[in-house]
């Protein structure tokens, strides 16, 4: 398979200006011309051997984030949103969008930000019973969309916050685990822990200084909870000034965002970064494992790895995705070439969907998707019983992978033939805009291709795509 030609302008120009260099200085200390370096910044020229190394060299720079980044995150969701019908049916080819992403990226993060607006009024419009007479009825993101579109562009892993949450968790001269830890500073705090009878996993009484903790969670929830609880009351500056940087539409956004940060603290509280990094990949990726050993869940587990973005100290880019029953994703995160659906559910050929059908096991996967880059998928049921008879069961499947050129390092991996092309099946991101005309689990035609419908004839599907 062809080396992949690396093209960073937008990266390549963001990293000079933030050094506050001129082309000319940046160019000089690169070891390239200027005409070069400025051919690279505007992708009419890839980022060179020489220039990746001297950007290590000279400046410290991570040069995996030349790679990643948010290019193919905003070419997935803006081919998504193109797929809307109120673009018609000419969208623009996938060339012009890789150059928007690549060249004009606040274009790009424009028109989605754009496409929200209109598809929120399309949606207020469509119950405008509910609407009509509101204050707040006017035209921005969902605060919800506008928080996962936060953590989705900073690739899951929030620096300050990670951290925090890795002293916390590791004082100097301790030895005792993180939930000894947790309930010794609540003690100091003057707030006591009582596991309550059902009904909230967690409430805290300010008045009392008491936190209730259900008596029917996991014990790794309960130790969950109270890192949650105190990254409330110890973190809230940090919380407050990492939210004022984000800059939210609403109050709503904000609120809900604050406890995604102080969820984030708890996770990484539960398996701060170097351990949890060094033990990932004395394991080989063990789940099961890593959830012994950190007292964490399953689901707390791969949701800590596709975190794992620190620069200078990254682990395997996973993603990490969480659906229901109806096949909605409920989370969904990574660092990937792989993107998932902003909207509607996951791709039926994906074996998180058979989860459901083996709870208690781990099914794996080799996929290719469209544009030929090839994963290794695990995926498992995490349904969340009630605590007792009668009570509704949430279920849920999980899967966690990356692409197969880490797959040494996984041994999910073990005794799969990686090297048989016929073994990896054919998977996308949602029927709108896969590629592939010879699905047979297509719900919708493909938006870009041509269609015919014969009479006569009916294969699979009721139509051809040309």
């Amino acid at each position: 398979m062809p080396t992949q030609k690396l093209y960073a302008g937008a990266k390549l120009r963001e990293t000079r200006q933030r050094l506050g260099l001129t082309q000319k200085d940046f160019a000089a200390k690169l070891g390239v011309s200027l005409p070069y370096l400025n051919q690279m910044e505007n992708n009419n020229r890839p980022v060179s051997t020489t220039v990746v190394l001297a950007l290590a060299q000279e400046f410290g720079f991570d040069v995996t984030e030349l790679s990643t980044g948010d290019a193919e995150r905003m070419i997935s969701d803006m081919r998504e949103a193109l797929a809307d019908p109120v673009f018609g049916d000419d969208p623009p080819p996938l060339t012009d969008l890789r150059l928007t992403a690549s060249n004009a990226p606040a274009l790009a993060r424009a028109f989605l930000e754009l496409h929200s607006a209109y598809r929120q009024t399309h949606e207020r419009l469509a119950s405008l019973d509910e609407a009509l007479g509101r204050e707040d009825a006017r035209t921005q993101p969902s605060p919800w969309d506008e928080v996962r579109d936060f953590f989705h562009y900073c690739d899951n892993y929030i620096d300050p916050v990670d951290h925090a949450a890795e002293r916390f968790a590791t004082p100097t001269g301790a030895q005792r685990g993180i939930r000894d830890i947790a309930l010794d500073r609540l003690a100091e705090m003057g707030v006591t822990v009582v596991e309550s009878e059902p009904g909230k996993l967690r409430n805290f009484d300010r008045e009392s200084g008491t936190l209730y903790l259900s008596s029917r969670a996991a014990p790794e929830t309960r130790t969950f909870q109270m890192l949650l609880q105190l990254a409330l009351l110890t973190q809230d500056q940090l919380l407050e000034a990492t939210l004022d940087l984000a800059r939210f539409q609403s109050g709503a956004a904000r609120d809900i965002a604050k406890m995604g940060l102080a969820n984030y603290f708890a996770g990484a509280a539960l398996m701060p970064y170097k351990a949890f990094l060094r033990a990932a990949q004395e394991t080989r990726h063990d789940l099961e494992v890593l959830a012994n050993r950190f007292g964490a869940s399953i689901e707390q587990v791969c949701h800590r790895l596709s975190t794992l973005q620190r620069p200078g100290a990254k682990g395997i880019p996973f993603f990490f995705v969480r659906v229901d029953q109806a096949g909605t994703i409920t989370k969904r995160h990574s660092a990937t070439r792989l993107q998932f659906a902003r909207f509607g559910g996951a791709c039926p050929l994906w074996n998180v969907h058979r989860a459901f059908e083996t709870p208690g096991r781990f099914l794996r996967q080799l996929a290719e998707t469209p544009d030929g880059v090839r994963y290794i998928s695990l995926a498992c049921d995490v349904s969340k019983p009630g605590g007792s008879f009668g009570a509704p069961v949430r279920r849920y499947a999980i899967a966690l992978g990356c692409e197969i050129k880490h797959a040494d390092a996984l041994v999910y991996a073990d005794d799969l033939d990686l090297t048989n092309a016929r073994a990896f099946e054919p998977i996308g991101i949602s029927c709108r805009i896969c590629e592939r005309t010879d699905c047979h689990q297509r719900a919708v035609p493909p938006l870009e291709r041509r269609l015919q419908v014969a009479a006569d004839e009916r294969d699979v599907l009721p139509y051809k795509v040309e």
